[in-house]
């Protein structure tokens, strides 16, 4: 854990507690679920075994990961957010918001993790804009996939349990930004190429309207 701040100061504490280098992005992976400590490392690639090892060590520490026995047939260990550690999903939304307003479109070697894209999914609904009935949907990206499940106002993200998705889109990371922001018209993407759907194209529509996220104009 890095040296205080000396500052008797909520915001000061909280820096100690998760200012450790991927100490936020660890956290950001356990707020869609449990993970192993390989889960981990293949979400956050680049992160050396014991810098992992020591932010998980800090974090329980600090009460905001707990580590948990799996049931057979499973096994094993997972790391889990705690109560307390549940209660940075708004903060982090925020804080990831404001950062992707100087985001920009992706580069080549910039990693897309799921994790990531729930969180920021979570975060871009607009429950007014959901209408008519439960329909589940499958996001494509650079080889993953995510589930997504829309009922009424209340969209899950990941989906809790795997289905057949009502509508398949597939596209790449830079048109998926550019399509969840509003730069690019889902019907101009169909017409490139660069957004590929299976199933009804009005669903895929009312997804981008259902999502959305901020970008350098909102500044």
């Amino acid at each position: 854990m890095n040296r205080g701040y000396g500052q008797y100061c909520g915001l000061a504490r909280a820096l100690e507690l998760l200012d450790g280098r991927w100490a936020l992005l660890v956290v950001r992976d356990l707020l869609t679920g449990p993970k192993r400590f390989t889960e981990l490392q293949e979400g956050l690639p680049g992160i050396p075994t014991n810098v992992l090892t020591n932010r998980l060590r800090e974090l329980e520490d600090a009460g905001v990961v707990q580590r948990r026995a799996q049931a057979r047939p499973a096994g094993g260990v997972v790391y889990e957010l705690t109560d307390y550690g549940r209660d940075l999903e708004e903060p982090v939304l925020r804080l990831g918001f404001w950062g992707a307003r100087r985001l920009g479109p992706p580069g080549q070697s910039d990693f897309i993790s799921t994790d990531a894209l729930a969180l920021a999914l979570r975060g871009a609904f607009h429950p007014e804009k959901a209408r008519g009935p439960q329909r589940r949907y499958e996001l494509r990206v650079d080889g993953k996939s995510l589930q997504i499940a829309v009922k009424r106002a209340e969209a899950t993200v990941p989906a809790s349990s795997p289905g057949e998705p009502d509508v398949v889109i597939e596209a790449s990371a830079g048109a998926l930004s550019e399509l969840f922001s509003g730069r690019l018209d889902p019907e101009m993407a169909l017409t490139s190429g660069r957004l590929r759907v299976d199933g009804d194209h009005a669903e895929a529509q009312r997804l981008f309207e259902m999502f959305r996220f901020p970008s350098a104009d909102d500044s």
